[in-house]
């Protein structure tokens, strides 16, 4: 399997051992070059361990004000062409940051062919996209404003767009000590709100995390038990993220349609493999699997029991317990799976004030 060697910051070192509570971690960015004010993000200190941490780069160290101006921008209709979507659009927070259409509808009426991935955790991600085609956030929010199925615009008229709304150049200025807007500087900041998408409050992590034994139902606890246990899901859906570094081939189909990683590479290796996404707030971002084909988390389940095609070329060999028949779940076990799919959900995370539009905040 396709998987990338983590990379570790200093600060792991300074972990507390794993334990019950709710203890958070505050982590320092480098110093910003200008006279921005530090932001700090928090999350659980459990959040972090040797496999899965998160990744500020010094290269852009996170700013209350960049943080600002990049929420801002995520909600800026300015950077499409017609001047009707921005990454919001299909970026949805009520869904995840997810797009409940199973293919998102870009600028003149464009279908894009795959589904929107939620956003969520990205400081911990090594790769972006479906396919990972971008190895930093900064790289991967430049694509979409060019994409000719999202945005489909230009830089420089985005860039002249900005710059025609003067309270722009002093958000620029208090973020990044410059009222030179371009794209460099967008990708910035628009990273930098991105990297203050986190989600760890479910009633999931009360349960295992902080050990409230009252925060998940028996049914929950047994679909928990599955997840962790004969179902096989944690082999790719990883604690503490519920998703691992991989790129794979699942068995979707006998025959891939899309070719995933291997449509970008064209290395034969890589056909059919895709990104494993994260199953935090799955029950609020349907539809599932790169094209969006499952409607419900049931049916994810049933495809998981009874669909996998292990003929398909690229079957990835961490699929082992498939390739073992070993994964075999009747209607009481499936049923179960998904009402504990469902504890994922964070509803503080989705109603966050903080990463909502700024211009419709109090409206």
């Amino acid at each position: 399997m396709l998987r990338t060697i983590p990379l570790l910051l200093a600060l792991v070192g300074m972990m507390v051992a794993l334990s019950c509570g709710s203890k958070r971690a505050a982590v320092r960015s480098t110093a910003p070059p200008t006279r921005a004010t530090p932001y700090h993000p928090t999350f659980p200190t459990w959040a972090i361990d040797t496999s899965y941490a998160p990744m500020f780069p010094d290269d852009n160290p996170m700013t209350v004000e960049g943080v600002a101006l990049g929420r801002k921008l995520f909600y800026e209709e300015a950077l499409s062409r017609d001047g009707t979507l921005s990454c919001g659009s299909c970026h949805q927070q009520e869904h995840a940051f997810s797009d409940p259409r199973r293919y998102s509808v870009g600028t003149d009426g464009a279908s894009g062919h795959r589904n929107a991935m939620a956003l969520m955790n990205l400081a911990w991600s090594h790769f972006y996209f479906w396919d990972a085609r971008a190895l930093s956030l900064e790289a991967q929010a430049l694509a979409p404003v060019t994409d000719h199925r999202e945005l489909f615009n230009a830089w420089p008229e985005v860039v002249q767009r900005l710059r025609e709304r003067t309270a722009y150049a002093e958000l620029f200025q208090a973020a990044f000590g410059t009222m030179e807007i371009d794209s460099t500087h967008i990708a910035r900041a628009l990273a930098q709100f991105e990297r203050t998408i986190i989600s760890f409050n479910s009633r999931f992590d009360h349960f295992h995390y902080e050990c409230d034994t009252l925060a998940l139902t028996p049914t929950e606890q047994r679909g928990m038990d599955l997840f962790f246990g004969d179902a096989h899901c944690d082999d790719c859906h990883e604690l503490p993220l519920f998703q691992d570094h991989g790129v794979i081939n699942i068995g979707l189909d006998s025959i891939p349609v899309d070719q995933g990683m291997g449509a970008r590479t064209g290395i034969a290796k890589h056909m059919g493999r895709f990104k494993t996404p994260s199953l935090r707030n799955c029950a609020v971002s349907a539809p599932y699997m790169h094209d969006g084909r499952f409607a419900t988390l049931e049916e994810v389940v049933d495809f998981y029991a009874d669909d996998v095609q292990l003929n398909t070329p690229n079957f990835d060999d961490h699929m082992f317990a498939w390739r073992m028949g070993v994964v075999q779940l009747d209607n009481q076990e499936r049923a179960d799976l998904v009402a504990f799919l469902k504890s994922l959900t964070d509803t503080t995370f989705l109603n966050d004030p903080s990463l909502t539009d700024p211009d419709m905040a109090g409206r």
